[in-house]
């Protein structure tokens, strides 16, 4: 079963990079930052409301257990400041292999209180194959350096924050910890909007385009599903899930409102999927633990 959120993890993150991405060329990255995560907080009220959870039971909790949300707004900016200038693809494949190295990081020694899953080098042919998915996936867009670097920094942002809001979900309950990723995030998106100048002038939105405000319902998916499955599974296997899910999701995304099907993104897809199947085979034979 957590292989499977895994997977439906992956589809929400990249349709979700999508929306975000069009929200933010009407809105501007400041404000459209401001609107994901105040969405997103208005629902997770609803819902923390309707379950009767104890939002604010965290006064004796560490301050760096909440911090994941301050962590996630970097990730929704540096989405926003890279979609339309790089394909979809090329953002994925960026952001995870961001996320495939702080993840051996943390696996390696535990950091932010996760166990220790040391690497071995059985795993290195699986790791490679996903490489040079990557490669193939990057020389099949134009390479523009800024957001280049800020999808690259992405995937960083994005593995520190799951793996801090789930150790708030562990001392919680998920739905508080993903009741203050926003709450936290929202404060530091506005302080973010204040900075840059304040609220723009709000343009007029047509009915029809009313999809583009569904980014933070998305949103609230994956933090949610993250909470469930990051304490559940090592950080690289996870990492590589996501990898092979968002990758597909992203080819199919630029097929239908970019440049048509590649036949080179497919390539790299398959490469990285190898390169999943291999490790996931290598824990089943060692029989490293994990959660199905």
């Amino acid at each position: 079963m957590v292989y499977f959120l895994s997977i439906l993890t992956s589809v929400f993150i990249a349709v979700m990079i999508a929306i975000n991405g069009n929200l933010t060329a009407v809105y501007g990255v400041p404000a459209a930052t401001v609107i994901i995560h105040l969405i997103g907080l208005v629902v997770m009220t609803a819902v923390a409301a309707f379950r009767k959870e104890r939002l604010f039971s965290v006064r004796e909790l560490p301050l760096s257990l909440l911090s994941g949300g301050a962590v996630g707004v970097a990730t929704t900016l540096f989405n926003n400041m890279a979609f339309g200038r790089i394909s979809v693809s090329a953002i994925i494949a960026l952001s995870l292999l961001g996320q495939a190295i702080t993840s051996l990081v943390i696996d390696q020694y535990g950091f932010f209180g996760m166990p220790v899953r040391k690497f071995n080098s059985g795993k290195l042919a699986g790791l490679l194959f996903t490489l040079f998915g990557i490669v193939c996936l990057l020389l099949d867009s134009n390479f523009v350096f800024l957001p280049v670097i800020l999808s690259f920094l992405t995937g960083i942002s994005i593995v520190v924050s799951r793996t801090i809001n789930a150790a708030l979900a562990e001392r919680t309950s998920v739905m508080v910890s993903s009741w203050y990723n926003f709450a936290v995030g929202l404060a530091v998106a506005l302080l973010i909007l204040v900075l840059a100048g304040g609220l723009p002038a709000l343009p007029a939105i047509p009915v029809s385009r009313w999809w583009i405000y569904l980014g933070s319902v998305l949103g609230i998916g994956v933090v949610l599903l993250s909470n469930i499955t990051t304490p559940r599974m090592p950080s690289f296997q996870l990492t590589l899930i996501l990898f092979a899910g968002q990758v597909f999701t992203g080819i199919v995304l630029d097929a239908i409102f970019a440049r048509g099907f590649s036949t080179q993104s497919l390539i790299g897809g398959v490469l990285v999927t190898i390169g999943l199947s291999l490790n996931l085979w290598l824990d089943y034979r060692t029989g490293q633990p994990s959660e199905t």
